[in-house]
């Protein structure tokens, strides 16, 4: 199994670039749909997030309210750190568990994960063992634009969601590929397929021991 890790600042382009690495034969395994999957209503994590934020939290068709829940933790570090602690295990015994079901293949997989690259750029231990690293770089001003026009950010909001992740600096510092996504469509395509084709090349990730 070769196992990439994919990271991107928000807007960069980072989902559009997983399906890419899919269409050509990658397994993807996605943070962001796993937390998803894991916050559906009656859910344990559903109910742990309610009873801790509140019903502010619920939209009126019973489902979660992501972007009421992204406006509470966004400037409060406390009520992330609460966040993460409910939802994080259950993501990552949900991660491992589908790394398990292919170790012993000769797949591709891919790893999205929105937070790799904070804990590698602060020197932690990695929490999955990786082949290399894959970052989507874009320019700010680009990344904002495209807030802006495909989810409806507020400029000033794409910004400021922007600076509180990693700067551009820190995020290609941990980078073992670099697929720049500031241009057309058609040169990211190519940018795919050269980043596939290296990542083929890379050593597999040896089974856990048991």
């Amino acid at each position: 199994m070769i196992t990439i890790g994919l990271t991107g600042g928000i807007g960069s382009g980072k989902s559009t670039v997983s399906a890419g690495f899919v269409r050509r034969g990658a397994v993807l395994i996605d943070a962001d749909a796993i937390v998803r999957e894991q916050q559906v209503p009656s859910s344990p994590v559903f109910a742990e997030m309610v009873e801790r934020f509140g019903a502010r939290i619920v939209a009126p068709d019973g489902t979660l309210d992501r972007g009421a829940v992204a406006d509470l933790v966004f400037s409060d570090p406390e009520a992330l750190a609460d966040l993460n602690a409910i939802t994080h295990p259950p993501v990552g015994r949900e991660i491992r568990r589908r790394l398990s079901e292919l170790e012993h293949t000769d797949r591709m997989v891919v790893l999205d994960i929105p937070l790799l690259g904070e804990g590698l750029a602060k020197g932690r231990p990695p929490r999955y063992v990786t082949s290399g690293i894959v970052v989507v770089d874009t320019p700010i001003d680009l990344a904002v634009q495209r807030l802006v026009a495909a989810r409806g950010f507020a400029v000033e909001d794409a910004r400021a969601r922007i600076a509180a992740q990693l700067s551009r600096a820190e995020r290609l510092a941990i980078a073992d590929w670099v697929i720049d996504n500031s241009g057309s469509v058609e040169a990211l395509e190519i940018a795919i397929d050269e980043a596939f084709a290296w990542a083929s090349e890379l050593a597999h990730v040896p089974p856990r021991d048991r």
